[in-house]
């Protein structure tokens, strides 16, 4: 099954017609990681894949620090919805 972001959108927007704010993005971002992780446990030699796979967890890491520096209490939040820290 491909890759489906509308559930992410929705999911994460702040507002009815957000769609691209940092926040959706991060979320969006996070659905296609863990879609990519499941990928790789039975394609193991995608080492293309792999690539984008690593540049995209440092496109979210770089996008939560702006978050972090602008929005604490928004970007807490993200990050207990998204289950990113444990």
């Amino acid at each position: 099954m491909p890759f489906d972001k509308k559930p992410a959108v929705v999911k994460n927007r702040r507002h009815d017609t957000d769609t691209g704010s940092s926040y959706v993005q991060v979320g969006v971002m996070t659905e296609r990681i863990n879609y990519l992780t499941e990928h790789f446990r039975s394609h193991a030699k995608d080492h293309h894949g792999r690539r984008g796979l690593l540049k995209l967890v440092g496109k979210r890491r770089r996008l939560l620090d702006y978050l972090k520096r602008t929005d604490v209490e928004g970007y807490r939040k993200l990050i207990a919805d998204l289950g990113l820290r444990y």
